[in-house]
């Protein structure tokens, strides 16, 4: 199976690749959407405590882990591309990084700790995210936001707002807030 790779674009693990397999829906947030998202969060996660949903890649969570970031979790279901994160894990010598083999909506449903960003990206055809929006309000520190990237802008339900936002090709991506 051929590996696709996808490189760390700030932080400590700058320049470094990752490589994960061909999965059905995976698709890597684009150099220029992450490079916005970490602009808008700040370059430097120091501190911070971070969910990666539908972790895919990994580049959204391996971005955070390289800037410094306290903790950051991620999910995937698919086995084969949770083996590549759990490899890339260790190639990388990512302390800060714990993967979790689950269904996102599952994990967020069940999971009890609160985090400062979720990176939220699921399957561009499936229905998570309005059951996803209702879930993580409860999940968010003080202060916490979630980044959200979908196939088609979206209607962004109470008791959200969209403090930044942009589109990139197909893809639209918004940084949300609790009002």
């Amino acid at each position: 199976m051929p590996l696709n790779k996808v490189r760390i674009i700030g932080g400590a693990l700058r320049r470094r690749m990752i490589s994960f397999p061909d999965a059905e829906g995976l698709r890597p947030t684009p150099d220029r959407v992450r490079e916005t998202l970490f602009n808008w969060l700040g370059q430097t996660m120091y501190g911070r405590t971070c969910l990666d949903l539908f972790a895919g890649s990994g580049a959204l969570g391996f971005e955070a882990a390289s800037r410094g970031a306290e903790r950051v979790v991620m999910v995937e279901m698919n086995r084969t591309v949770l083996r590549a994160l759990q490899d890339n894990v260790k190639k990388l010598g990512c302390a800060n990084v714990s993967v979790q083999g689950q269904d996102g909506l599952e994990f967020a449903s069940r999971d009890v700790h609160k985090y400062d960003v979720i990176f939220l990206d699921p399957p561009f055809q499936s229905d998570y995210l309005p059951k996803l929006l209702e879930i993580l309000p409860q999940r968010l520190n003080e202060n916490g936001v979630v980044y959200v990237e979908s196939g088609a802008a979206i209607e962004i339900p109470p008791p959200w707002q969209a403090i930044r936002s942009g589109k990139a090709g197909q893809v639209h991506y918004q940084l949300l807030q609790v009002k």
